[in-house]
């Protein structure tokens, strides 16, 4: 399966891809499925399973759902239309999706979380339903967030239909690493060649280069607006806001030149902990490779360009189209999902993406970018994801700005290599995969272990 680029980094909103964007995504789903068969229903309602009911609140899950049957989407979401959309909804008991009757709808009743029942596909499953005017199901669908803001219904996950934006066949289509590394030898081409000419098998060069634009100034400027902001963050853990405070220090202390050169550690930190505090706040993202991990990927890449003296923004491109091929490789045969493989899969995966993307910028063979994505995701392996209060602050935030370390510390040691190593990406990911099969799941995304449970206060 062919992951494009705009597969892998979708703009959308915090705090989590999964249990937040994928919610909203699946309830788009259902509104078009209604209209689709003509159904013609009364009210609506769905359920919440698995790690979406354990840690649905803290992830906003709820509050997602009805907005998506309301008819928002992730990527055009508008914080005050919603809330006018709400307040009317309150007045009311209805919803009006554009191009649908009204329905009735009680935000309070309507989305139930079942804590009892698991569906088999994924820990993250939904159900939505549609009922006539006496309380008859009409229609009912059910709905797996898979990550990333990825969606599938439970026959399209059972097919194993693909969930790609790419349609037409593609001129390098490999499938693992080790195809990957074949092609590059062969053709003579980088791994963001190849990825680039894949994706142009779909769209033009100027629609990959604008829409790989978009994607660096949403990026950017969630790290710009997070190092502005202080405060609170919402959710009841009363997480305070430290990236701003953070970063006036780094300057005042670079103004002065007496920083010690570990330092450099506290930028990359800084960056992307801006990122994930917007994430948590409910602010636009770039899903990079999810939410829960999208402070990696940027704080690297603003690593590069502010603290690198050979640093080129040209190279943007090709940090993002090699994250991307990285990134497509590990969710096509292991997981990004934090409830599917615990946070190994999120900042693992997106730690693995930024180094191979710092890796080739800094001029790194493909051997040598491939062996700074499996030194990235190799130390990620086994991490847990155990979110305090279901929220995606602790220990996230900070989780970030480590991941970023390690994606700088493993592209340079790469590069300090000739790219032959021991332990293979291909095996690293499958190691990945299996890890998280045999994980127990209180350490998947459902705060029923670890760090979640450990704080008597929580």
């Amino acid at each position: 399966m062919f992951l494009s680029i705009f597969d892998i980094f979708k703009i959308g909103i915090g705090p989590s891809s999964s249990h937040t964007m994928g919610p909203m995504v699946a309830a788009g789903k259902f509104l078009n499925q209604l209209l689709k068969y003509n159904i013609k229903a009364e009210s609506l309602s769905a359920s919440l399973h698995g790690s979406l009911a354990f840690t649905g609140k803290g992830h906003h899950t709820d509050y997602a759902t009805i907005m998506g049957l309301i008819g928002f989407k992730p990527e055009t979401f508008d914080s005050n239309k919603a809330q006018l959309a709400l307040d009317e909804l309150a007045k009311t008991g209805k919803i009006q999706p554009e191009g649908h009757p009204e329905y009735l709808f009680n935000p309070k009743t309507a989305i139930r979380f079942d804590f009892e029942k698991n569906l088999d596909g994924h820990a993250n499953g939904m159900i939505f339903y549609a009922f006539d005017s006496i309380g008859t199901v009409l229609f009912e669908e059910t709905y797996y967030s898979i990550g990333g803001g990825f969606v599938q219904t439970a026959s399209e996950l059972a097919s194993g239909i693909s969930i790609s934006k790419i349609q037409n066949p593609t001129p390098y289509p490999f499938k693992n690493s080790d195809e990957m590394l074949e092609m590059c030898v062969l053709s003579g081409k980088s791994i963001a060649q190849l990825k680039s000419e894949n994706e142009q098998a779909n769209i033009t060069k100027s629609e990959l280069s604008k829409g790989i634009n978009k994607i660096w100034d949403v990026m950017n400027n969630c790290i710009e607006e997070g190092l502005k902001k202080d405060g609170i963050l919402p959710g009841g853990l009363f997480v305070k806001r430290r990236a701003k405070g953070i970063h006036e220090s780094l300057r005042r202390e670079q103004s002065r030149n007496i920083a010690p050169p570990h330092i450099i550690n506290d930028w990359m930190s800084c960056y992307a902990m801006a990122v994930n505090e917007q994430n948590a706040a409910g602010a636009q993202i770039v899903t990079a490779p999810t939410n829960g991990a999208a402070g990696v990927i940027p704080a690297t890449l603003r690593y590069y360009l502010d603290h690198v003296p050979s640093a080129s923004i040209s190279k943007i491109p090709e940090f993002l189209l090699t994250a991307a091929a990285i990134g497509g490789l590990i969710k096509s045969n292991a997981s990004i999902s934090g409830a599917e493989v615990g946070c190994q899969g999120e900042v693992g995966s997106a730690a693995a993406m930024a180094a191979a993307g710092l890796c080739a910028v800094l001029g790194g063979t493909p051997q040598q970018v491939e062996n700074a994505a499996e030194i990235a995701l190799e130390h990620h392996l086994g991490m847990t994801c155990d979110p305090i209060k279901g929220l995606v602050q602790a220990p996230c935030i900070e989780r970030n700005g480590l991941g970023a370390i390690k994606a700088v510390s493993a592209a340079s040691l790469s590069l300090r290599g000739d790219g032959i190593h021991l332990v293979s990406l291909d095996a690293c990911i499958e190691t990945m995969r299996q890890t998280g099969i045999d994980m127990n799941s209180k350490y998947k995304e459902t705060s029923l272990g670890g760090l979640a449970v450990n704080l008597p206060e929580c």
